[in-house]
């Protein structure tokens, strides 16, 4: 029997891929083996000493102390892409909402006072305040081509837009699913130069912290518009401000409201609205479910943020997973241990991701806890356990 523990609310359909039978989910447990979360702050956490897993329903794991627990041998999972469809519907919405200034004519109409024909006759007078434009032939710059960024690429090529995109570590399987009409900037400098809307889709990590600056501002085109859906952190506040009283920009649209961006009439702020659907929820706490349930049950991972991908079929009588220290000699020390015992190995994977390793093998025989025991002595194990 597994323990889960569940923080803040996760969908009951995700939450219904780990039996009853092999799991006990619940808020209250005290020393799980795993962690199911979505927004909850991690990162004061006293670890407890029999967690193996911790799973993010979501895609960002800023709310996670990923590196610290990657030392104590915790694999995190994250959702890239459940959450997709819902961001990239939101951003397409603030691209309309900024260029048919449909917020400050809404206002507009909210206040508009008097009898129906005296407010009809207000609004001919006065729509000409908030003439927006179109999107065909517009050019919109994606940063992060990732699983949103591409569906965002994509769709804004079926609404006839020019599509520019920069990623410099974008993936064969992403590649795969963009529209080949998207056309491949070679820095972000380059992009900024080209882009009537730019939005972004990267991490927040050092490289990515206040990535849109005056400097690049300054590149622009006049009239720019800026989407934020990823990370507050990622757009200065203060330049976007600056360009916007300058007219150097014409709207920023974000999903981090702050002091500062929410009294300004070219600045749409929403609460953190990205990924809150129910089908969003709902896919990402399936899609970390059913990784928890792979790793625990089959040592199995797929979509760690600190552990390389692994997947061994069944083979042997008995399966060790060991999470360690990417060191020289590591698959000689523990196949020593192996021979020493007398025991044959059936198949053996074994990956490393940067300071990180994973080691997933069948042995031919039962083994018994004692085993277990003396991998987890060797030096840069960080835990041993048979699956």
């Amino acid at each position: 029997m597994f323990n889960i523990k569940t923080i803040n609310n996760i969908s009951d359909k995700g939450l219904s891929r780990l039996p009853a039978e092999n799991f006990s989910v619940s808020p209250d447990i005290d020393n799980p083996d795993a962690i199911i979360l979505r927004s909850q702050n991690l990162h004061d956490m006293d670890i407890p000493s029999n967690l193996k897993v911790v799973g993010r329903a979501g895609a960002g794991t800023n709310n996670v102390p990923v590196e610290r627990l990657g030392e104590q041998g915790v694999v995190v999972f994250n959702a890239p892409g459940a959450n997709a469809n819902a961001v990239k519907e939101l951003v397409i919405a603030g691209m309309l909402l900024a260029c048919r200034n449909i917020c400050q004519a809404w206002q507009y109409a909210e206040n508009v006072e008097g009898t129906d024909e005296e407010q009809n006759q207000a609004v001919e007078a006065g729509k000409k305040k908030y003439v927006g434009y179109e999107l065909p032939g517009r050019t919109l710059g994606v940063v992060g081509l990732g699983a949103i960024g591409v569906e965002i690429a994509n769709v804004a090529v079926a609404l006839g837009m020019r599509v520019v995109g920069f990623d410099p570590t974008i993936t064969v399987k992403s590649a795969w699913k963009m529209s080949s009409v998207v056309e491949e900037m070679a820095s972000i400098e380059e992009l900024l130069k080209e882009a009537d809307f730019v939005t972004f889709h990267v991490p927040l990590i050092d490289a990515t912290l206040n990535l849109l600056n005056a400097e690049r501002i300054a590149s622009m085109k006049d009239g720019a518009v800026i989407l934020n859906f990823a990370r507050h952190g990622i757009v200065n506040d203060d330049a976007v401000l600056a360009a916007l009283e300058s007219g150097k920009l014409n709207a920023y649209v974000c999903d981090f409201p702050a002091e500062k961006l929410k009294r300004n009439e070219r600045v749409i702020t929403l609460p953190h609205l990205g990924a809150s659907t129910a089908e969003a929820e709902e896919n990402c706490a399936m899609m970390v479910a059913d990784q928890i349930k792979d790793f625990l049950e089959n040592g199995n991972i797929k979509n760690a943020v600190n552990f390389p991908a692994v997947k061994l079929p069944r083979g042997g009588k008995s399966r060790v997973a060991l999470t360690h220290k990417n060191m020289p000699d590591m698959i000689a020390k523990i196949s020593t241990v192996i021979g020493d015992a007398g025991f044959n190995i059936h198949h053996l994977r074994n990956e490393s991701k940067n300071d990180l390793a994973y080691t997933l093998m069948d042995i031919e025989c039962e083994i018994g806890e004692d085993l277990i025991k003396k991998f987890g002595a060797i030096e840069g194990v960080l835990k041993a356990r048979q699956v």
